[in-house]
């Protein structure tokens, strides 16, 4: 899925304008990016974690001339999926939410 894919999807589902659409998808992207830059966490409740991890300096090598290169310390973007995403991804159910009860047929008896 693409991010238009992600736009098209959200202008469907909310029934708006695409326009509108990607300006949501936009804001939502920019707070997770601005929330990293500053060494947040970005905590979605049923979906995932955001957040940033260090990596130390090291040395490197050029894979065509064999130097070695001076690879400087980073903070990198992790993501961490929450156990309902990774039962979902899995085949599982998103939620157990019990299911409303079933009519009864209309020349049942009514319940007592």
């Amino acid at each position: 899925m693409t991010k238009a894919d992600l736009i098209e999807d959200v202008s469907k589902a909310a029934d708006m304008s695409r326009k509108d659409s990607e300006l949501i998808v936009d804001t939502v992207f920019e707070s997770i990016v601005q929330s990293l830059r500053s060494g947040e966490k970005i905590e979605i409740r049923g979906f995932g974690s955001f957040r940033t991890r260090e990596r130390n300096s090291r040395v490197g090598r050029n894979p065509k001339t064999g130097a070695r290169v001076e690879v400087p310390a980073k903070r990198i973007p992790y993501f961490k999926p929450s156990k309902e995403l990774k039962d979902v991804v899995n085949g599982g159910s998103a939620r157990s939410v019990p299911s409303p009860p079933e009519e009864a047929p209309p020349d049942a008896p009514a319940p007592v």
